[in-house]
Order: C-alpha cells, then sequence, then structure tokens
C-alpha cells in the first residue's frame, strides 16, 4: 500500500467510528488499528526486540484506554502508537527527536496537505484507459441519467423510488471529523523529518566519538581547563557542605520539631517542592560539569568523587522526603497527588543513578535524557493499566483516612468500592443528592463505540 491508500483508509474509519458519537471504545480501535496496518506492512522492519516491545505496549494502552477511557490511558496510548511508527520507520534517529517533530509536523502539515505530489501517486494516463473510462463507465452512465429524468416525468411511483428518500447525515459533523481524520492520518503516515534532524542525530549518541575524548569543553572562553577543573571542584565542595546542612536541618524539622498537624500539609508541600528544585538542579550541575573531553580528563578524578558525592546526597534527601510522604500519607491517607509525588521521588532517584553511570561510564548528556526517556514513558504506561481511584479507596477505607464521602465520589474508577463503604455506613453520607449513580447509569447508555468498558462490567446493585 501507498502512503494515500494509509491515509484513505485511516481518515474513512476515523469518521466512521467517530461520527455521531462520544469519545470511547472508538478511539481503542483507531488505535488497534493503526496499530495492526503497521505491523502488517511493515513486518520485515522489525529488526530488534524494541519493536516488539512497542507493539505489545501500543496493544495493551489501546486495551487500557477501551476498559478506562481516560486521560493517563489516552496518552499512553498515543505515546505508544507514535514511538513505534517512529522507531519502524526511522529507526536510526533517536527517540528525543519525536517530540519536536510532532510539533514541527502538526504546524507544517496545514501547509504540506496542499502538496499534492508528495503523497498522490504517479501515473501516466494512457489512450487505453481513457477509452475503457469512457466507453465503460462514461456513456452507460450518461444514458442512464437521461433515462431516469425522462421515465420520471411519466410516472409517480417511479420517481419516488429515487427521490422519496432523506439521509439523515449531520453534513456539517461529518466534514469536519472527516478533515480531522485526515489531518491525523496524514501527520501519522506522511509526516516529514527536516534534514536536519538526520545531520543532528549524532549529537544524541550515548557515546562519545574519538575526536571528542581529547577536546575538553570550557564553559567560559576565558578560563583554562585547569581553573574551569578547580573550579568544579570548589562549587561541588561547597555544595556538598551546603547540602549536608540543609539535609541535617530538613530532617530535624521533619522528625523531631513538633510541627501542629493543621500545618503538616503546607510544611510538606514546600519541602517536596524544595527537594524537587534541588534535584533538577543536581542534575543540572553534574551536565554542566562533565561534557566532552572532561569525561576522560585524568586529573578530574577528585571532580569526580565529589560529583558521585553529591549524586549520594541527594539520593539521600530524597529517600528522607518519601519517608515524610508516607508520615503524610499515615495522618491525611492517599490521593492522586501524594502518589504523584511518590512516582516522581522515585524518577528522581532513577534520573541520579543514570547520572552516577554516565560519570562512571564516561557516557554523553544526552545518554541521561535517552534514558530517562523510556522510565518516563514506563511511568506513563503503568499510570494507564492500574486504577488508582480504586488503589486509593481501598487504602484509605482499610487506614480510615481520607474517607469524606466527597473525596471518594471525587476519584475515578472506585463506584464499586464508594457504594460498598457506605451501604455499611449511611451515617457517613453527607448529601444524599451527591453521588455517582447517575453518571454510571448516563454512561451506561450510551452508543458501543462510546463506551468505556469498565462501566459495562460495573455492577453496582450487588
Amino acid at each position: 500500500m501507498k502512503k494515500l491508500h494509509f491515509i484513505l483508509a485511516s481518515s474513512l474509519v476515523f469518521t466512521l467510528l467517530f461520527y455521531d458519537e462520544d469519545l470511547g471504545l472508538n478511539w481503542a480501535i483507531f488505535g488497534m488499528m493503526q496499530t495492526a496496518l503497521i505491523c502488517y506492512f511493515f513486518q520485515e522492519k522489525f529488526t530488534s526486540r524494541l519493536h516488539l516491545i512497542l507493539v505489545v505496549t501500543s496493544v495493551l494502552s489501546c486495551f487500557a484506554f477501551a476498559w478506562y477511557g481516560d486521560f493517563p490511558s489516552f496518552f499512553a496510548m498515543v505515546l505508544s502508537i507514535i514511538f513505534l511508527q517512529f522507531k519502524t520507520q526511522e529507526p536510526k534517529l533517536k527517540l528525543l527527536q519525536a517530540f519536536p517533530l510532532i510539533i514541527i509536523n502538526g504546524i507544517a502539515s496545514l501547509v504540506r496537505i496542499f502538496m499534492f505530489s508528495q503523497y498522490l501517486p504517479k501515473r501516466k494516463v494512457n489512450n487505453s484507459f481513457a477509452k475503457k473510462l469512457i466507453a465503460y463507465f462514461v456513456i452507460p452512465v450518461l444514458f442512464l441519467g437521461l433515462f431516469l429524468i425522462v421515465y420520471s416525468f411519466g410516472s409517480d411511483h417511479f420517481s419516488s423510488l429515487f427521490t422519496d428518500y432523506y439521509l439523515d447525515i449531520d453534513a456539517w459533523q461529518a466534514f469536519v471529523l472527516t478533515a480531522l481524520g485526515f489531518f491525523i492520518s496524514f501527520n501519522f503516515w506522511n509526516y516529514w523529518i527536516p534534514e536536519v534532524c538526520y545531520e543532528k542525530n549524532d549529537l544524541l549518541d550515548n557515546d562519545f566519538k574519538e575526536e571528542a575524548k581529547t577536546q575538553n569543553q570550557n564553559s567560559f572562553s576565558f578560563l583554562g581547563v585547569d581553573f574551569e577543573r578547580r573550579s568544579g571542584e570548589i562549587t561541588l565542595f561547597l555544595l556538598n557542605v551546603l547540602l549536608l546542612v540543609f539535609i541535617a536541618t530538613y530532617n530535624y524539622e521533619q522528625f523531631f520539631e513538633v510541627v501542629q498537624k493543621s500545618n503538616l500539609s503546607s510544611d510538606t508541600h514546600e519541602r517536596v517542592n524544595a527537594v524537587i528544585f534541588s534535584t533538577i538542579m543536581a542534575v543540572g550541575v553534574i551536565l554542566f560539569y562533565f561534557k566532552g573531553g572532561f569525561n576522560f580528563d585524568e586529573k578530574a578524578m577528585n571532580l569526580k568523587k565529589l560529583a558521585k558525592i553529591w549524586i549520594l546526597l541527594n539520593g539521600i534527601l530524597i529517600l528522607c522526603t518519601i519517608i515524610k510522604n508516607s508520615e503524610y500519607v499515615s495522618f491525611f491517607g492517599l490521593t492522586y497527588k501524594r502518589l504523584g509525588v511518590y512516582a516522581f521521588l522515585i524518577l528522581a532517584i532513577i534520573g541520579l543513578v543514570i547520572s552516577f553511570v554516565k560519570i562512571t561510564k564516561q557516557k554523553t548528556n544526552a545518554f541521561l535524557f535517552n534514558q530517562m526517556i523510556w522510565y518516563c514513558y514506563g511511568t506513563i504506561l503503568l499510570c494507564s493499566f492500574v486504577n488508582w481511584g480504586n488503589l486509593i479507596t481501598h487504602y484509605n477505607i482499610s487506614a480510615n483516612k481520607g474517607v469524606e464521602q466527597r473525596f471518594l465520589s471525587s476519584l475515578n474508577f472506585n463506584h464499586k468500592a464508594y457504594y460498598d463503604y457506605f451501604k455499611l455506613h449511611p451515617e457517613e453520607v453527607e448529601d444524599k443528592d451527591h453521588h455517582k449513580e447517575g453518571y454510571v447509569a448516563r454512561v451506561q447508555n450510551e452508543t458501543i463505540l462510546s463506551k468505556s468498558l469498565y462501566f459495562e462490567f460495573l455492577d453496582t446493585n450487588k
């Protein structure tokens, strides 16, 4: 199949799936179709285990969206299919380039759609084809149309066979969906990669080239290599001392100073924010000093030791914050935000570990970003597969923390646990009109393409 065939087929399916429907199962079916087309027509390009992994994650994320139909599962599905397409069609390009290319193509396609020569097949019209078209199609249709008009004037019943029909189609909605489907399909199957992406792709390699190993990249042109190396050692030594003091005061405030329960929330948020910025800046310091030949500088041993100590101390700070967040959860129960703090802190630890590996194994700065993109992608996948709302509800009920009706009703996909708890504890119902039954009934009455399968298997009457 040619690009045009993929674009037209995808556009047609998109219009049929979404016409007069809400967003639901149709997105999952559309995603599965795109995955199937890639697997069937480009299977000869599947040359590594990564392709198989991306096929599996694409299928699983489509099922996750079919089940939940929420934003995390939608985001995971879109990323999975885009990553699969990108690594199938452009295996040599680094995955980091996919994100700017999505933005670039989204803008450029507004013009590229009208460059028909780029995707319309080029065919030469020969005389035999023209003769067949005229003889077998144009002339018969012309005569048939003329006689239909004549016979329609002669018989009302005959005329009614062709006129007493009304197509109940929203022309505007069909046009918008067709245009949107064509735009999405065009970007997916006929994306454009600027030549600079190929030229600069080497800058995103994980390993240094041989010539780069002997080139010390000065951050400041007026400083020599020795001065900059010494500056880095002094800077990291002072930062380590400062961080030690901060860890001491941070932990004293967290675990030894008496804090009013009403202030625990704001204090915890402030400290978590401080740790977030500290971690980002810590990685930035590592990237600033360990670039180019500094990774292979034999005189930079002290700089490397101080950097490793810096990473270790930041790791200790993160672990202290995880303990504090756990204490916060024990007081007030779980929420989406508190789970998000756990996710970020775990990713921060992974980032520090990768930074440690970068220094030890003498990797490029791009190595850190190339690795972290996969861990972030894995986090998004995990978020799409797990029913976090139900997990929060069960934990809070078991711990008897955060079981207020309004809070539990604001969580997603916890309907069974929510109903079961308040049936056993009717005295805790604060607002009898504030319930989920109406929403569930409305969703279950949607057409099949607009549904989320979670609600189809939800029985709240038990």
